[in-house]
């Protein structure tokens, strides 16, 4: 991803909790440069007094909407007309949403309608439908705990074992059902079912299939696929894990401190897919 992306971060200040905003501003900050920072919210209402400080410490422009019907959250309507103000005004690349609510499922597609990279941000209850209409989607729940467990590994290093070997211990579904059918990102079968999937119909005549391709393919598919999910750092690592490939890596002519690693679905392993994706033998 290009690091010079100029982006906006729009915050949903009454759907999201202030504990996030440093893995928001953390994952926003990977993405690109950080032109606009703005959160929405009713700031008359004592619920919201907690994000004062945190407003402040990270120069983030608060914008008041009152609420005009009990109940109801007014910021969605102010976000939403900020955000299409912005993608008309300005040269902006690309928008980060943070919010758990469906009701900016239109929006992100909108965005990408115009060619807008969107990332969203949300916790695992968010709806599937704003999950898919994003380029990206992030847990932030997942992505907090993670941090949370770095900050205390000595206590929770057994916990933090048992997650990385969580994915592998997990059967393969067993109906033959197409992982397609549930776009689960967290989801460990689904996500093996998907990996036989797509490196059978993108690999060589060898049935290799690069890393790089094979990551680039699933994020497609998964827009909340994220290794950390699965209490992983880099994607090699975790789809080794799953010990569903044999794995073949070479070093790079030029630079020896480079690795190129590619993956091939397990003669066992192919049982699992689904009759429809076989490739016929020759």
């Amino acid at each position: 991803m290009n690091q010079e992306m100029k982006l906006a971060v729009l915050i949903d200040a009454e759907n999201i909790s202030n504990k996030y905003i440093d893995v928001i501003l953390s994952e926003a900050n990977n993405l690109g440069n950080i032109v606009y920072k703005r959160i929405y919210g009713n700031w008359t209402t004592p619920q919201m007094s907690s994000w004062r400080n945190i407003i402040l410490d990270n120069a983030i422009q608060p914008i008041q909407q009152y609420s005009n019907t009990i109940r109801k959250n007014s910021s969605d309507s102010a976000l939403i007309i900020d955000t299409m103000d912005l993608l008309y005004q300005s040269e902006l690349d690309a928008f980060c949403i943070v919010s758990s609510d469906s009701d900016f499922t239109r929006l992100a597609s909108r965005l990408r309608e115009s060619q807008k990279y969107v990332l969203g941000m949300g916790e695992s209850k968010t709806p599937r439908s704003f999950i898919s209409a994003c380029n990206k989607f992030l847990y932030l729940d997942v992505l907090w705990e993670e941090s949370e467990e770095e900050h205390h590994h000595e206590e929770d290093a057994t916990a933090t074992q048992a997650e990385k070997s969580h994915a592998s211990q997990l059967p393969l579904p067993a109906d033959g059902g197409s992982a397609f059918d549930r776009t689960l990102g967290k989801d460990p079968s689904t996500i093996k079912q998907a990996l036989i999937k797509l490196t059978e119909e993108n690999s060589d005549e060898d049935g290799w299939i690069f890393s790089g391709t094979l990551g680039n393919l699933l994020n497609k598919q998964f827009s909340d696929f994220d290794v950390r999910n699965f209490g992983f750092k880099k994607f090699v690592p975790f789809i080794e894990s799953l010990d569903l490939f044999d794995v073949y890596t070479m070093t790079d002519e030029k630079n020896t401190a480079i690795k190129h690693n590619y993956f091939r679905v397990k003669a066992d392993k192919k049982k699992y897919k689904h009759r429809s994706t076989y490739k016929k033998s020759k």
